[in-house]
């Protein structure tokens, strides 16, 4: 049992136990549960509850009830809630505890619920309403306030923007303005009518804006109501103030045209109305009459007050609510805003009655009154059960017990929810009776008595009777009943029989019955006797119904029940049925064929018999036959009748007229007269309005009552309810006439207005907004002078003439002006007249007034005033003699009546000529036009209908002029048609409607030069192959180039597509006539392209030509025809079928199709394969091998050739019956038996079955034998032949298709001798690498023969892996190569010999291909590939294998025919690693050697300044299309900026597209700045740094910066050669120097053993200075491996190397660029341990070796620069106070001294400066990550790229020269620039990595990660005016493979093995460490010295040399040229 029944009976004994000691008797009187109720709340949970994560929420419910309820917490499914560890718990006191938690604990399905409380006991259930539970985690917010624009004298409103996750929480509490002063929110006995207004939501109202208002600016205030934080906006906004210019109408923000608010009830608020205009606009508010479309004002009061066009509504009320419309007018229009007001008012909601007890089966009602708004939807629980009930009132017709119990009533809208709960009790008697006990069936012996007993329950109490076969039974003298309660109130019935007869059988039943309920129990009380049948009643039933009835049998076994009708037994028809316990059944029961006396006929097995007889009586009902008073409606006065007639029924029947459901005789005026047994008349003499409704006959006779219902329908003419009469309104308000009528049908009511003043002729109302009619009344709203006259009310029904009445609207009015204001003009010095008519109650008086002052004709005599009545009020003139320009005023006149005043404006406008133009400027010029701004004049008070701009050239007169004519209302106009550089004055005139003015004064100016205005001419494109077209032209003439023509764009792109062109710049050749041509690449196959062509000069671009369009040559289709299949037909026939492939795949048209097939063993034999041609999709295969798999592809055709085969399908052919044998032997094996043996056939057509083997004997009539043989056996013993008899032999082989053809017959005869024969056949065996191999050799002959095996030729002698088998068979294991070849047996015995060759072939997989490169370029690869002499075994095909340097293996299939390979969609000059296997049927081969190559293509190339910078006074734009991509397309540019004199970079962007325009705005006026470029391409990137000056404000160049003056090569020249007498001694003293330093070298370089130390080359290239104009610079020295690149550590070896250490001869060195293992380890050279640094020498090794070893071409030795470090230490994860230890430096000769001016880069001064050190780590923190620190001077390395070499064929002669350079200067170290870069793939390995610095940031060293190829000198020299600054770093650009989500830029940890990239050098450190090719001519060298003393003068040439480290006013160079 559950708890609350425990509690429950625990209660009640407590109860007990205290009423007894008491002695009360309460007890007895009150029953248990009087007290007990269901649950009801007490304190019900709120709707909301929001709460912060740091306090944390309790919500509480409670609830009473008896039993008290059980509180238990649900989810708005019903699901019930439980405890989260330290999120949610229910405490035991029922409340929902939510503790305080930690932001990162928060959970949605916890913190944002929907909860409900439900309680419970045993008398039912109920939920509270929905609780919304929200908690806020604290989150960092701020609040903003935007400007806002508005116009001056207009009204403005701030916004404090909170953010959306928090702004439930958040109240504006005021507003601060700069100055501090608060704002606060008004009280509530404020007025409202200041500068400020706090509105309740928060905006901040600015009334009557001035321009004092533009200069401030305002923050607003708000507070957390959760966590009661308050803070100030992030951001202050303040108000954009706008003049107007000329009058504006209305205008709303854009998005503001209907708004809808919902607000609390008691809340204040405000409706915004932010429209602005000039004048500054009336608002008003209207508010429109719910469900109508009228409107009426809003009345404003202390409530509802507008402060400018907001309306504000304090304490609001539901009746608030509804649409509200704000209307703004000024002279110039009008506009209007709808805002929909919802005012919500709490819900509440209560169940009438709140208990209620219903007794059982009787009706129960529950009422649901709310309150509250908006109600959105009603629902009903039972028991915390939906029941699916949405009306207010809730009925239950009839109340059973399950319907006791809780019943709620739930409102809700969107924000909130509201419940109600009553009890539905069941009353005192409410249980139906039940039989709880009953007698059961029972069979006995006549004699005894018998005792039946019922018991049933009940409330009320049952009584029980008893029926003996349906007969009620009484008490007699044998039959006893008698009955009493029970203590717990059942009733107890018993039936006692005494002496029972066997008459007393039969079925005998007990019935309980109260007023709620029956129930009964029967069962058959069988007693042994004779049948018997207890006498029936008469039967009475109603005709139609069905008769039941069941015959009385007592006596028991009873055999048979019959009935009888007539003697016969029943049934005689289908309506009557029988059954065997003696139930007749009669349906639709008729008096004729039914009503008979019926006899039940009771049988007995003896054949004793009983009957009984039953009379049944049919009665018959009324039949009323149908009567009605007309199809048509009666007229009053008119007479009616109808006929009762009663057609059929049992008399006497009773005939009754009811009218309306009552009696008819309380009506008076109908009469009704009895007619017969069987009919009744009523009529109605004079029919009134009274006597229309429903009149009903009723008949009625013991059988049934019927009756018959008809309407009278009485016409009714109209008679007045309301007549209207005459009404007198006050002009604007609203008017109601009523005028009301009925009758029948009812009155339709209408309004006319009489035309004219007279009542006479009426015409309909017209619809309108202020006039309409409802329900027959006349409303006009804001009635007006207009609506005044007579009207018609009329109602018409049809009946009659209809009733109408004429009534006098009248209006009294006061004075009206139909127009308000008007515009009149007058030309000055004319008279004029204003005339104003007023309408309205005479008398009128009307007075004048100008600007609002009254005007008095007595103080100026040119002003007549006269008035004239009229008949509808007074007409008033005012003249004007003669106008003057004062006379432009408002002119106003007020008309004033008895009723009121009205006023209208005349705006006199007097108009004159405009004045002359002023302030006419050039704003703007160009070659052919020029863009004028001049100030409007005064224009005369007409507007001015054009200016003349009148320009001729400066020598011609101005009657010769030009005109341009330009609209009236600009200020600013562009005169064109001008010719460049030609000098014109101009001037200007206004013009009106009035005249001309004077023409202005000239301005003089000068046109520009321009772009070229003509096209190229000639323009030719045709296709050169399938993606490429050529494209040739000719100049445009040259009258139109405008300038020099310095190149051409040529732009393509698709035809019929809306794309851009895409454009390739071609410069211009200056040969006279020459053609000039383009190749268009990469282009699509057969598409149609326009070309276009524009010439450019310094200016910019030409007009573009007419689009010239070509196709591309046809394609072959890149898509396979799909859905091949193929379908076997015939052992020779195959049809394929196909489907076209896409028309978009086709690239051409489709001609035909090829059907490639061939067998599948041979399918990779391209010259064993089959082609068939065809033009439909599908043909049939002829003459095919039979029983054979065949493959086959079908590929489409076009002009183009062929395209992509499908994929293989495979059919196999039926099989047939087999050919003959090849071959058959019989051999003699004695004289009775020979040995047939046989070679299979060539084609077997299918799976051999058997072989037959005929013989007969020959000559004879014998019949042929056959026998049977396997088809494994290729032999037969043909036995138990006659000896020296011929026999004929033959063979035939069998498949499941049947038997073949035979084969040749052959003869043999037994005989003694039997000479040596071999049974087996010469035969060729294929065996497969190392498997076994079988050879046989059956041999036959007597004596026993001599079996031996030649190999190849030469006696086999038996091995290991070779033997001869018993059988003759010769057996090879393991099967090589090598074993291929003839293998001959011979069989010989004493009478003959024989033999026979095999020959083996053995299928091995093939060798490694060789594989070469054949050419290369940007995207692709080409390879040859050769398979190896050695193989054996056919070719299938090769596999190809490539990968990028830092990708995955790739494969591609290639046919065993292509001689060459395309590998193509490659990355762009990249490095790439290329091997190949070769495949045949056995499987893959082995590899070939790695071929290491690089695609073409370079990175960005640098654009010309002029065209890639254009400076402005605050920004400057760089046109990307200026960068050249070097042949890899551009991915994007990185963007930075700084001002000169700062040392940081500021990124401007990381990703600016290359096709646009970038301008980098927000610069100041007159300042230097830097400029850093870097442009990425797939090959790297470039980086150029550019020196600019913004323009001054007035567009004016500021002077040069006072830097080291650039100087050009000849001035370089110049100052040399001026100052000869110091630059030879100098040079001549550093040749002797450096010639001195080679000769030790050399003699020091032969005995020295290091032979890996690292050797640097002193001498100074051509590279050796920054030239700019040089476009062949290449890369500096350094290379850092990209990302996850690592070679394995060298075997023994605990350092890194460089597998560059090479032996070889002649200084030619291994193309392989990679680590190969399988390759020879002694490859890698230990290298030597660094000695011990020097003193003073904290962070770099100081070497004491030799400074240098010159190499020659022959020497062995290659540089291995980075012993034992990655280079320079740039790895991102080193620890930067470690980074000077990661450093290598070049071996200096320790005793050289000082260099002067250089004082090492690391060490204190006055240390010998041999030590070169790199100072500074990319790895430093990212604050400092492209900051270079110098120490000591600030020196820093600078790096002069080497030239470029082209011819591959220097490749090895130029090792010598692959040494650093390095000059030491004032500012630094120079290092010469990279070696050459070979773009011949067949010659030399790839010189250079672009991934050298590809990686920038963490991997390059500082600087040197931008790209490698043409470079133009990568770092500027340190200045010695800026000693110790460091220069910041450009951006590290995204590696290629680089995830830019990860945060760091390289994922390669710190390790000891050396990078693989570092190492990919074929021939030194090529690319890398700065190769310079020594140049012949030794005047262009400049040594160590010169530099350092040319720089010290100041007058070094290279202009580069001058520039500052960082900054200075100079810029730093990276891969581009000075600018």
């Amino acid at each position: 049992m559950n708890m609350p029944n425990e509690r429950l009976k625990w209660l009640m004994l407590y109860a007990a136990v205290a009423l007894i000691a008491c002695g009360s008797q309460t007890l007895a009187a009150n029953p248990p549960d009087a007290d007990q109720k269901g649950p009801v709340f007490l304190k019900e949970p709120t709707n909301r509850i929001d709460f912060s994560n740091s306090t944390g929420a309790e919500i509480e419910c409670k609830a009473s009830g008896n039993p008290m309820p059980e509180i238990i917490w649900i989810r708005s499914d019903g699901t019930a809630v439980g405890d989260v560890p330290g999120l949610r718990q229910i405490s035991s006191d029922g409340k929902l505890v939510f503790p305080p938690f930690r932001a990162e604990d928060y959970r949605q399905e916890v913190h944002a619920q929907v909860y409900a409380c439900l309680a419970r006991n045993q008398f039912g259930s109920i939920i509270s309403r929905d609780v919304h539970v929200r908690a806020v985690v604290h989150q960092f917010y701020q609040t903003r306030v935007i400007d806002e624009f508005v116009l001056r004298g207009n009204s403005a409103t701030l916004k404090c923007l909170v953010p959306s996750f928090v702004a439930d929480f958040i109240d504006v509490e005021g507003w601060i303005d700069e100055e501090g002063v608060e704002i606060l929110r008004p009280l509530p006995d404020d007025s409202m009518d200041g500068k400020y207004l706090v509105l309740p939501s928060g905006e901040l109202h600015i009334r009557e804006v001035g321009p004092e208002d533009g200069y401030k600016s305002y923050q607003c205030r708000t507070k957390h109501r959760l966590t009661g934080e308050t803070r100030l906006s992030a951001t202050k906004g303040r108000l954009v103030i706008t003049e107007p210019i000329g009058a504006r109408a209305p205008t709303f923000s854009s998005d503001y045209n209907s708004f809808s608010y919902a607000r609390a009830v008691g809340q204040s608020f405000a409706m915004l109305c932010q429209a602005q205009a000039f004048p500054v606009p009336i608002m008003r508010w209207y508010k429109f009459i719910e469900g109508t479309t009228r409107k009426q004002a809003v009345v404003l009061s202390d409530r509802v007050k507008q402060v400018s066009g907001t309306l504000i509504i304090k304490d609001a009320v539901v009746e608030d609510s509804g649409k509200y419309l704000c209307v703004v007018n000024n002279s110039v229009g009008g506009e209007s805003v709808e805002t929909v007001l919802t005012v919500t008012a709490p819900l509440s909601a209560k169940i009438d009655p709140p208990t209620q007890t219903v007794d059982f089966g009787r009706p129960a009602v529950f009422t649901c009154q709310y309150t509250g708004n908006p109600i959105k939807t009603v629902s009903w629980m039972k028991d915390g059960k939906a029941i699916g009930h949405s009306e207010p009132v809730l009925r239950i017709e009839s109340v059973k017990k399950e319907d006791k119990g809780m019943y709620q009533c739930f409102v809700r809208n969107d924000q909130e929810s509201a419940e109600a709960s009553a009890e539905l009790k069941l009353g005192g008697r409410f249980d139906p009776p039940v039989i709880r006990q009953a007698f059961q069936e029972e069979t006995m012996e006549p004699g005894p008595s018998v005792f039946l007993k019922c018991v049933a329950g009940g409330n009320p109490t049952p009584e029980i009777s008893w029926e003996l076969d349906g007969k009620k039974i009484a008490n007699n003298d044998r039959y006893q009943v008698g009955q009493y309660v029970t203590v717990n109130g059942d009733v107890v019935s018993y039936l006692n029989i005494t002496s029972v007869h066997a008459n007393d059988g039969g079925l005998y039943k007990c019935i309980a019955k109260s007023k709620v309920g029956i129930a009964e129990h029967s069962a058959k009380l069988n007693v042994y006797g004779l049948p018997y049948i207890r006498q029936m009643e008469k039967k009475a039933i109603v005709a139609g119904e069905t008769l039941i009835v069941t015959c009385p049998v007592a006596g028991y076994p009873i055999d048979s029940i019959v009935w009888e009708r007539d003697n016969r037994a029943l049934p005689i028809n289908r309506k009557q049925k029988v059954f065997p316990n003696g139930t007749l059944i009669i349906e639709n029961v008729e008096r004729n064929s039914d009503q008979a006396t019926y006899t039940c006929v009771a049988k007995n097995q003896e054949g004793y018999s009983a009957r009984g007889s039953l009379e049944v009586q049919v009665m018959v009902p009324p039949k009323i036959t149908p009567f009605d008073f007309g199809d048509t409606p009666t007229n009053v006065e008119d007479s009616v009748s109808v006929m009762c007639l009663i057609s059929n029924g049992d008399l006497p029947i009773d005939i009754e007229w009811y009218f309306n459901d009552y009696g008819i005789s309380s009506y008076s005026g109908i009469n009704v007269v009895k007619g017969g047994k069987r009919n009744s008349m009523l009529s109605i003499d004079s029919v009134q309005a009274r006597h229309a409704g429903k009149y009903s006959c009723r008949a009625k006779n013991h059988a049934a009552a019927v009756n018959f219902t008809t309407e009278l329908i009485v016409n009714v003419p109209p008679r007045w309810i309301l007549e209207p009469t005459d009404k007198a309104f006050a002009q604007g308000s609203d008017a109601k006439v009523e005028c009301k009528a009925d009758g029948f049908p009812k009155p339709q009511v209408t309004w006319k207005k009489a035309v004219g003043d007279t009542p006479g002729e009426y015409k309909d109302l017209k619809k309108s907004d202020n006039i309409r009619v409802e329900e027959g009344t006349l409303h006009v709203d804001n009635i007006q002078k207009t609506n005044e006259g007579y009207y018609l009310c009329e109602a018409i029904n049809g009946i009659g003439s209809g009733l109408s009445a004429v009534i006098m609207i009248s209006v009294q009015a006061p004075p009206e002006f139909t127009e308000k204001l008007r515009n009149q003009t007058a030309r000055r010095g004319e008279p004029a007249v204003l005339q104003c008519e007023a309408k309205g109650e005479k008398p009128i008086g009307i007075l004048w007034n100008m600007n609002n002052m009254r005007l008095d004709p007595k103080n100026d005599n040119r002003y007549t005033i006269r008035e004239e009545i009229l008949s509808t009020g007074v007409m008033s003139s005012l003249s004007i003699k003669r106008t003057e320009r004062s006379d432009s005023a408002l002119f106003t006149c007020v008309a004033t009546n008895a009723f009121g005043s009205d006023d209208a404006s005349i705006n006199m406008i007097v108009q004159e000529v405009p004045e002359m133009p002023y302030a006419l400027k050039v704003l703007d010029k160009s070659g052919r036009s020029v863009q004028l701004s001049w100030a409007q004049p005064y224009d005369g008070n007409s507007p001015l209908d054009r200016y003349i701009i009148e320009f001729k050239r400066s020598r011609a007169s101005w009657s010769e002029i030009d005109r341009v004519i330009v609209p009236g209302h600009t200020t600013e106009a562009q005169v064109q048609k001008l010719s460049p550089a030609t000098t014109y004055n101009i001037r200007i005139v206004a013009e009106n409607a009035i005249g001309t003015s004077q023409s202005s004064e000239a301005v003089t100016i000068i046109t520009a030069e321009e772009a070229p205005s003509g096209k190229p001419q000639n323009i030719k494109v045709e296709p050169v192959n399938q993606t490429t077209m050529r494209v040739t032209w000719k100049p445009p003439p040259r009258t139109e180039w405008n300038g020099e023509i310095l190149g051409y764009y040529v732009g393509y792109k698709l035809s019929n597509t809306n794309s851009s062109y895409v454009f390739e710049t071609i410069n211009f050749i200056t040969e006279e006539g020459k053609e000039h041509n383009l190749e268009l690449q990469n282009l699509r196959v057969y598409t149609q392209y326009s070309v276009v062509i524009q010439a450019f000069n310094k200016i910019g671009a030409g007009p573009l030509s007419e689009e010239e369009k070509q196709f591309t040559a046809e394609g072959t289709p890149s898509q396979p025809p799909s859905d091949t299949a193929c379908t076997t037909l015939t052992s020779q026939t195959i049809r394929v079928g196909w489907v076209s492939p896409p028309l978009e795949s086709a690239n051409g048209v489709i001609k035909t199709y090829k059907v490639v097939y061939a067998p599948s063993d041979e399918w990779y034999d391209e010259t064993k394969r089959h082609y068939k041609k065809t033009a439909s999709s599908d043909t049939v295969l002829h003459g095919l091998k039979k029983y054979t798999n065949y493959t086959m592809q079908v590929l489409a055709t076009t002009a183009g050739g062929d395209g992509v085969r499908s994929v293989p399908i495979h059919c196999q052919t039926e099989p047939d019956v087999p050919e003959a044998p090849t071959d058959v032997k019989a051999l003699v094996m004695g004289n009775a038996a020979i040995l047939v043996s046989w070679r299979p056939p060539a084609q077997p057509n299918g799976i051999i079955t058997q072989y037959t083997v005929y013989s007969k004997a020959e000559g004879a009539e014998t019949e042929t034998k056959t026998q049977k043989v396997p088809h494994y056996q290729m032999s037969f013993e043909a036995t138990e032949l006659e000896k020296n008899k011929p026999y004929e032999f033959w063979v035939t082989a069998s498949t499941t298709i049947g038997e073949g053809q035979q084969s040749k017959s052959i003869v043999a005869m037994p005989s003694d001798q039997v000479p040596a024969k071999i049974a087996s056949f010469d035969d060729t065996f294929t065996a497969t690498f190392k498997e076994d191999a079988k050879m046989p050799c059956l041999a036959v002959g007597a004596p026993q023969p001599e079996i031996t095996w030649k190999i190849k030729g030469v006696e086999f002698s038996a091995n290991d892996r070779m033997r001869v088998l018993p059988d003759g068979s010769l057996l090879i294991k393991s099967v090589n190569r090598q074993d291929a070849g003839d293998y001959s047996c011979h069989a010989e015995n004493s009478i003959a010999k024989d033999s026979i060759t095999h020959k083996l072939i053995v299928l091995a997989p093939p060798q490694s291909p060789h594989v070469t490169l054949s050419a290369t370029t940007t995207d692709a690869l080409t390879v040859k590939l050769k398979p190896h002499e050695g193989d054996t075994a056919p070719l299938h095909g090769y596999t190809l294998h490539y990968k990028p340097e830092f990708g995955e293996w790739e494969t591609s299939e290639v046919s065993v025919d292509s001689q060459k390979h395309n590998i193509e969609n490659l990355l762009c000059g990249s490095r790439y690693q290329v091997y190949a296997t070769g495949f045949n049927n056995i499987g893959a081969g082995e590899a070939s050697d790695i071929l290491n190559t690089r695609t073409k293509g370079q990175k960005p190339k640098l654009p010309e300044k002029p065209r890639f910078i254009e400076v402005s006074s605050n920004s400057v734009s760089l046109h990307f299309k200026a960068w050249k991509d070097g042949g890899c397309p551009m991915s994007h540019f990185v963007v930075e900026s700084k001002k000169r004199d700062q040392i940081e970079w500021n990124q401007i962007s990381n990703n600016v597209k290359p096709d646009n325009n970038y301008v980098v705005l927000d610069l100041e006026p007159a300042t230097w700045y830097n400029l850093r470029i870097t442009a990425h391409n797939s090959a790297g990137f470039t980086v150029a740094e550019y020196d600019f000056a913004t323009l001054t404000v007035t567009g004016g160049t500021i002077a040069p910066s006072r830097d080291l003056p650039e100087l050009s090569a000849e001035d370089t020249i110049r100052i040399i050669l001026s100052n000869l007498n110091l630059v030879v001694p100098v040079v001549a003293a550093l040749l002797v120097i450096i010639i001195a330093i080679i000769v030790i070298c050399i003699l020091r370089s032969k005995g020295n053993h290091h032979k890996d130390d690292v050797v640097y080359n002193q001498t100074m290239g051509p590279g050796a200075t920054l030239d700019k104009r040089r476009p062949d610079l290449r890369d500096e020295l350094g290379y850092i491996a990209p990302p996850n690149r690592k070679l394995p550590p060298v075997p023994g070896s605990n350092y890194n190397t460089c597998d560059r250490i090479k032996r070889g001869r002649g200084g030619l060195r291994s193309n392989h660029s990679t680590w190969d293992p399988r390759r020879n380890p002694n490859l890698y050279e230990e290298l030597k341990a660094p000695p011990v640094p020097m003193h003073g020498n904290h962070y770099g090794h100081a070497h004491g070796n030799a400074e240098c070893h010159y190499r020659h071409p022959g020497m062995e030795d290659e540089i291995c620069p980075y012993a034992t470090f990655h280079l320079l230490g740039f790895r991102e994860e080193m620890d930067p106070t470690k980074a000077m230890n990661f450093q290598t430096f070049p071996h200096q000769n320790g005793h050289a001294g000082p260099v002067p001016g250089h004082a090492g880069t690391m060490l204190p001064p006055g240390h010998p400066g041999h030590v070169h050190s790199r100072s500074g780590s990319q790895s430093m923190p990212r604050a400092n990550r492209y900051q270079r620190k110098n120490s000591q001077g600030g020196q820093s390395s600078i790096y002069t790229p080497a030239p470029e070499y082209d011819d591959p064929a220097n490749c090895a002669e130029e090792d010598q020269y692959r040494r650093y350079t390095r000059v030491n200067s004032q500012g630094g170290s120079l290092y010469s620039g990279p070696g050459p870069e070979y773009d011949d793939p067949a010659n030399c390995a790839p010189e250079e990595d672009q991934y050298g610095s590809q990686y920038g940031g963490p991997y390059g060293q500082p600087y040197d990660h931008y790209g490698s190829r043409g470079s133009m000198g990568r770092r500027s020299i340190g200045s010695a005016r800026n000693p110790g600054n460091g220069s910041p770093e450009p951006p590290p650009p995204p590696p290629r493979n680089h995830d830019m989500s990860n945060s760091s830029f390289n994922d390669s940890k710190e390790s000891n093995e050396i990078s693989e990239a570092e190492c990919d050098r074929d021939h030194g450190p090529r690319g890398n460490y700065g190769a310079v090719k020594r140049s012949p001519q030794p005047k262009d060298q400049r040594t160590t010295e010169e530099m350092r003393k040319l720089i010290e003068r100041n007058e070094t040439g290279p202009k580069q040399l001058q520039l500052q480290q960082t900054n200075g006013a100079g810029f730093t160079a990276y891969d581009t040229m000075a600018v």
